[in-house]
């Protein structure tokens, strides 16, 4: 199946339309999830019980970061190909290996952040410290929202030194 043409328009307003599209339904999602998760008992532990924080925030920690770099990347460069950015790739760029190994940072690079902030709150916490649960979930749609916004923009800015403003040639007869 071909690609859907891309309408002309600017890298910015490109970003801004993508990163509706992505933050929208990651606050809705995650946000019922959570709630749906945490609401049974209506308290939970970081780590402790099948209720746990990190077995919600962990995972998303890891796999949106990786999904939402990938997907603007790809999309990104496919509105370049397209032409409906007034833009230039390097030619000499691996543009799967660069949307490849900036995911795959993102997201490990999260997790470890993550993981290492949920670990540090454990050990400052007194032992068995609960957390409201329906707050835990709106904390987490709040999360996958500033993923939204980081790994929507971030991933063009390290695109953006690869790009260069795409010039007309003349054609001469």
């Amino acid at each position: 199946m071909p690609d859907k043409p891309i309408h002309k328009t600017t890298l910015r307003r490109f970003a801004q339309k993508k990163l509706l599209q992505y933050i929208i339904p990651n606050i809705f999602f995650n946000t019922i999830i959570a709630y749906a998760s945490f609401a049974k008992l209506g308290y939970t532990h970081l780590f402790e019980g099948e209720q746990s924080l990190a077995r919600l925030t962990l995972p998303m920690s890891l796999f949106l970061p990786f999904i939402l770099t990938l997907d603007i990347l790809k999309k990104t460069i496919l509105a370049v190909e397209q032409g409906a950015l007034d833009l230039a790739i390097s030619d000499d760029l691996n543009k799967n290996r660069l949307a490849m190994q900036t995911a795959i940072i993102n997201g490990v690079g999260t997790l470890l952040i993550v993981l290492a902030m949920m670990f540090t709150a454990q050990l400052s916490l007194p032992a068995h410290y609960k957390f409201n649960g329906p707050v835990m979930a709106y904390l987490d749609g709040l999360l996958a929202a500033a993923y939204s916004i980081i790994f929507t923009y971030f991933p063009i800015r390290k695109l953006k030194k690869y790009m260069s403003k795409q010039t007309k040639v003349p054609v001469s007869a």
